[in-house]
């Protein structure tokens, strides 16, 4: 039986999602969770690696197994055995041809910025603090050059595995809500450190260092060290993993502090 969850993690005291030797990850705490559950190993698949630092809302997660039981115990079980900062938002039976990874249209993430001459007090770990004012309408505008099908190696990092570095960035807006500004992409995938290294260009046009039209000069220069500094992980958010209607895969929960700051604001 292939068994899809959703998960949601808080990433800052882990070394990223992927199994390590000796280092806390997402990836071990789960499996772990899971194998005491099944009372046999349990290995598992994600959406999307995400970096130490780097939290989610919306990672999915598939994994086989012909042990008997039934969702509640799957769900509240494994629960029960992981730490607070990991959660299982949901748990549901799937078809066999269903993939966490290969089956997703699409990936949105959110980079959350704390925008504001005094230091956030509440939310270093979940937000990058800028005290500079940034213009949110020149990075709404630079952000456009960056939509469709495009080589995006100016910004993947350098130890990057994939064997491609066209992306399709489907979406990208820039809002504001009083000191809190949310950069949000959605694309087909994303090459390691993409959007970290999106968002190093975005602040620097919203800096006024540099003019709207530089983030497209950065894209056609396919090369790394013509863009940005690498943005900081803390601010960072998978939120969604969009599948075909067919997977009926549920939309995920967003629980972090920084949306409901927002909603205070």
């Amino acid at each position: 039986m292939r068994i899809s969850l959703g998960i949601s993690y808080n990433g800052s005291q882990f070394h990223g999602w992927q199994r390590q030797v000796g280092l806390r990850t997402v990836q071990q705490e789960l499996e772990t969770a899971l194998s005491k559950i099944a009372a046999t190993p349990i290995s598992i698949i994600c959406a999307g690696r995400t970096d130490a630092g780097v939290h989610a809302s919306g990672q999915v997660i598939h994994f086989d197994s012909d042990v008997n039981r039934n969702e509640f115990a799957w769900h509240r079980g494994t629960n029960s055995y992981l730490p607070a900062d990991i959660a299982v938002q949901w748990i549901k039976p799937t078809t066999a041809d269903f993939h966490a990874r290969f089956s997703a249209l699409s990936r949105t993430y959110q980079y959350r910025i704390f925008n504001h001459a005094i230091k956030p007090v509440f939310n270093q770990a979940y937000a990058t603090w800028i005290p500079q004012p940034l213009d949110r309408h020149v990075m709404q505008e630079a952000g456009q050059y960056l939509l469709g099908e495009h080589d995006f190696s100016s910004f993947r990092a350098s130890d990057c595995q994939s064997l491609t570095p066209m992306r399709n960035v489907q979406a990208l807006t820039v809002s504001q809500n009083g000191v809190w500004l949310t950069i949000e992409i959605r694309a087909n995938a994303f090459l390691h450190h993409m959007v970290r290294n999106i968002v190093g260009v975005l602040l620097t046009i919203g800096r006024q260092r540099r003019p709207a039209i530089w983030a497209q000069e950065v894209l056609e220069a396919r090369d790394r060290k013509q863009a940005a500094a690498t943005a900081p992980a803390q601010g960072l958010f998978l939120t969604q993993v969009e599948y075909p209607a067919l997977y009926a895969i549920p939309k995920p929960v967003n629980d972090s502090l920084t949306q409901f700051m927002e909603a205070k604001t």
